[in-house]
């Protein structure tokens, strides 16, 4: 812990635990003691920890391409957007990289949708509405 200081920026205030490795919900520390996963990567990654399917999918596409650029055309990331434009109210998907940029995505088609469904207003409603006191991202138009 003492060692972060020095190398990484602070942007949490951190509990005074190491976490050493996980399995299922339940992570581990050094010494073996258990904790209760209850964060989940902050929310955002809600898959539990060394689960063999989970690990097994993402070794077989991790030995076929790990990251290809939305510059390119990706059969995976086709199949995906298939699954879920199936199972939601979408027509269309968009891929982002973290969740700052989906909020940020959010904001601007939210945005256009009301310019668009009011052409003619001058000022169409573009205010958003967010919880106080919670993490957002941390983009500008994520901080304001």
């Amino acid at each position: 812990m003492e060692m972060e200081a020095k190398v990484l920026v602070g942007t949490y205030v951190r509990n005074p635990l190491v976490l050493a490795h996980g399995k299922g919900c339940k992570l581990y520390d050094p010494e073996g003691l258990e904790y209760l996963d209850c964060t989940s990567g902050i929310a955002v990654n809600a898959l539990g920890h060394g689960d063999p399917d989970w690990v097994r999918a993402v070794t077989e596409q991790a030995n076929l391409l790990t990251h290809v650029s939305n510059v390119y055309y990706s059969i995976p990331q086709v199949e995906l957007a298939k699954r879920l434009v199936a199972c939601s109210f979408a027509d269309r998907v968009l891929f982002t990289n973290s969740g700052t940029e989906a909020n940020e995505a959010a904001i601007k088609f939210a945005r256009k949708f009301q310019r668009v469904i009011h052409p003619d207003e001058k000022h169409p409603a573009t205010g958003f509405i967010a919880f106080t006191n919670s993490f957002h991202g941390r983009t500008m138009g994520l901080l304001l």
